[in-house]
């Protein structure tokens, strides 16, 4: 891509779109390929990715794979020994440890001769092929042509260097670039790791809603922070409109008790609540105004403290009204949550379960996690 040239941006609704247009990308890459993935499955369409970046580095690109080893613990190592012998290289990021299993890399990223990006909820799986409707789980990516592909790129040789996950003093003091936000207007890449400090995705999410009259989120885990739930009312009670569209079908049942532990609160204060009816729900596509953020992130505690994350935030007005048509179509496959309904619902057992989930994913799960990373070997 010639300096100059406009940025391009396009959404990808589902794995029927959000494939092929990755595998279009890597088959025309002729000097770089970098793939960062949290679950990479052994199955016809990871084997047609492999295929694909053999291909490429068969045309002298350079390719270089991470993968998480607990998102991708199902893969054998033997899978990637066609790519290695063409001279591809493939990093599992922080090896299985029990002393450190908890810190994973959550990042989904696709870039191509540091001029096109994927980013989004996609991971290379068979549950992800379809429209997201009929079959295969709703997700949502985006295609980036322009300048913050080089930046994506770089993102991804710094967490390369993360990937062994031997050596805690050099990984905390490279711990402000994980938690970093660049700033590339009218674009903002908000990186977010475990470690001290709130997560640039939280920050620049909380600043959107103190302002915010419009905020619709599609997201498949719910678990916010009291703040940003207390963000969400605030919005409503200034007269503006919130609307959730959360998962009805989950792949982690544990996460939609702990959110529907949420539910009286938000629908007492006005929230509008959806669930998605006909598949599993994993997308992550926030809307504040004119302010767009999509990536990796769920809104839950271990999104926003604990996995390495990569999101980015638009604040342009072209970018956000397909996403408003992506939400609005999404919308219509959903069930409204009313108050009352709810109310009258829940059983006693229901409500033990969804607070034991809360408690959970909200203190045991973070509190492990912090433990394990002070723990790290010097």
């Amino acid at each position: 891509m010639q300096t100059g040239l406009s940025p391009i941006y396009q959404w990808l609704r589902a794995g029927d779109e959000i494939f092929p247009a990755m595998l279009a990308a890597i088959d025309a890459a002729s000097r770089s390929v970098c793939l960062e993935i949290y679950t990479f499955e052994e199955c016809p369409l990871g084997r047609q990715f492999r295929e694909a970046l053999m291909r490429a580095r068969g045309r002298g690109a350079r390719v270089r794979v991470l993968v998480d080893s607990v998102g991708s613990i199902l893969l054998s190592n033997r899978f990637w020994e066609p790519l290695r012998q063409a001279g591809g290289e493939i990093r599992w990021f922080n090896p299985i440890a029990l002393k450190r299993m908890t810190i994973r890399n959550h990042r989904k990223l696709l870039v191509c001769d540091e001029q096109v990006a994927f980013v989004g909820g996609f991971n290379i799986s068979p549950e992800y092929q379809g429209d997201g409707v009929n079959d295969g789980w709703c997700d949502v990516g985006l295609k980036i042509e322009g300048p913050l592909a080089a930046r994506l790129a770089s993102s991804f040789d710094d967490m390369l260097v993360r990937a062994e996950f031997q050596h805690r003093l050099f990984m905390r003091w490279r711990r402000s670039s994980a938690r970093r936000a660049l700033a590339l207007p009218p674009e903002q890449i908000l990186f977010s790791g475990p470690g001290r400090g709130q997560s640039p995705f939280k920050r620049a999410l909380r600043q959107d809603l103190a302002i915010a009259k419009n905020v619709q989120l599609v997201v498949a885990y719910f678990l916010p922070s009291w703040q940003l739930r207390h963000d969400l009312m605030r919005v409503v009670r200034r007269g503006g409109r919130v609307q959730l569209i959360l998962a009805g079908r989950s792949d982690v049942p544990l996460s939609k008790l702990a959110a529907q532990s949420l539910y009286r609160r938000l629908l007492r204060a006005g929230v509008e609540i959806y669930e998605y009816q006909p598949q599993i729900l994993h997308a992550k596509l926030f809307i504040v105004d004119d302010a767009v953020y999509t990536g990796s992130s769920n809104l839950d505690t271990r999104s926003l403290q604990i996995n390495y994350e990569l999101m980015i935030r638009f604040a342009d007005q072209k970018i956000a009204e397909p996403a408003r048509g992506i939400f609005a179509d999404t919308l219509k496959h959903c069930r409204r949550v009313t108050r009352e309904e709810w109310r009258q619902s829940r059983t006693f057992w229901q409500r033990l379960k969804q607070r034991w989930a809360y408690f959970l994913l909200n203190r045991v799960d973070p509190y492990v996690a912090r433990r394990q990373w002070r723990r790290l070997p010097d």
